[in-house]
Formats: structure tokens, sequence, C-alpha cells
């Protein structure tokens, strides 16, 4: 795909998401894009938000679990750049307003204090150059119509990337058996799902070590300071307004979301 599509499906991304308009899968209406074209388009996407003022805070892992894989019908990881304007503290509503098909996923966030720089990059590497470890939420939105998403559409579209929510408790990541913690995903008082850690991945630390080594190949590193959300560990959750969630965590306290 030539360098002037690919900054053009970028521009008419960022314009969906300004707009809250959503656009046709882009793999239906070009259907040579590859997974690098994708990446192309997303850092065009990024690129105008950075010239508005955001930042780059992070990144995340997404379509890490069996559970979200089948429900999509994509079967692989992705990545995309976490920006200072998707930052939610607890406590403060989600206006669904601001989205266009709001979903909700169940995860834990690393914020590291070194670099990490693959290739070559391990499980225990990460848990090294993590600060602490917290429960969180991510609430994915797709500027693809209707979620009708392939890898490539989901990559372009920076991952689905909407807005993320840190809990209020965090540890030290060798403190707590990531692969072992339970999860519990609660809407409106009721269970949706339970899951342990091993279900992204093996472990949420495998998903950052994936997630390293594949930016890595990129040119770009995770960097100290940075926010990682690991994968989600239930599956996608429809929202709307009135709607409240709590994720709770073996051993590492919860994060709670509300929405208006």
């Amino acid at each position: 795909m030539n360098s002037d599509l690919i900054r053009d499906l970028g521009d008419r991304l960022h314009q969906a998401l300004a707009t809250r308009t959503p656009l046709a899968p882009l793999t239906e209406t070009h259907p040579e894009l590859t997974v690098d074209d994708a990446y192309g388009i997303q850092l065009r996407m990024i690129e105008h938000r950075l010239k508005a003022g955001e930042t780059v805070v992070g990144k995340k892992i997404g379509v890490t679990s069996k559970a979200v894989q089948q429900m999509l019908g994509v079967f692989q990881p992705d990545f995309g750049h976490l920006l200072s304007g998707m930052v939610y503290n607890e406590g403060e509503p989600v206006l669904v307003s601001s989205l266009i098909a709001p979903r909700a996923e169940a995860e834990i966030a690393f914020v590291l204090h070194s670099d990490l720089v693959g290739p070559g990059v391990t499980a225990e590497d990460v848990l090294c150059a993590t600060e602490f470890v917290m429960p969180c939420f991510e609430i994915v939105d797709s500027r693809i119509q209707d979620w009708k998403i392939k890898i490539q559409d989901t990559v372009a579209d920076n991952a689905s990337c909407g807005v993320f929510i840190l809990g209020g408790q965090a540890r030290r990541p060798h403190d707590i058996d990531l692969e072992l913690a339970g999860m519990v995903v609660e809407k409106n008082g009721e269970l949706i799902s339970t899951s342990a850690g091993a279900s992204v991945q093996g472990s949420p630390a495998n998903a950052v070590a994936w997630l390293a080594n594949t930016l890595g190949r990129y040119g770009i590193p995770l960097k100290a300071g940075e926010v990682i959300l690991s994968g989600s560990q239930s599956p996608l959750i429809p929202v709307a307004a009135g709607d409240s969630l709590v994720c709770s965590v073996g051993g590492l306290g919860s994060c709670s979301v509300r929405f208006k």
C-alpha cells in the first residue's frame, strides 16, 4: 500500500474518532491491506492527536485471551498507543456519548520504572522492569462499523483504544503470582466472569514481553514511566449510560468504573 493511501486512511480514522462516525471495514474497502500497512495507518492516526497536544503515556496489548479472540474472530495479539486524553480517574464517570460502541475489558496494568527494548525480552525482564501492577479497565471502542474487524482493521484503529481507568491499589509484581491471581468482574452487581492471569498468554508478564519484542522490530521501546495494559482477562462487555463495573483481583484489590 502506498504512503499516500496510508496517510489518507489514518486521516479518515482520526476523523471518525473526532466525529464519532464509524467507517466501513478497511479490509473490505482495501483488501490488499497488510498488518504492516495497518501499523502505518495507526501511527498516522496517532500523529493527529499528538499535534493537538496529547502525549503518549503507554501502550496496550489487544486480543490476547481466547475469550476475546473468539468473540472478535481475531486470533493474534496486536498493540496500540495510550494517550493522555484517554486517561480517566477512578470515580470519574466515563461519558458514553464521547464514544461510538464502547465495551469494557478488565485487565492488569504494568507501570515501568525502566525501559524495555526488544528483541530478547523475557517475562522475568518484564517483572524486573516494573515498578508496580494494578487492576484496571480499558474501555475499548471501534471506529470500524459494528465491530466488523479483522486484525488489520483493529491495528489500523489503534488497537480499538478508547479510554482506560487504573485501580487505586498497586503492588510490586514479585509480590503477587500474576498467573494464578483470580479476577472477578461484576456489572451492575451481577457476576460477569471469573478468570486467572494465565488466561492472558499464560501470564500477563508474557504478554508484555511479547509487546516489547514486537515493538522492538519497529524500533519502538517501552519507556520508563509508561503504563502497559497487558490484555483483557474478561470477555468484551457492552456498556451503556447508567452501568457500573467492578473487577477484583486476588491479592491486588479492585478497580471500578461507571458510565454516564
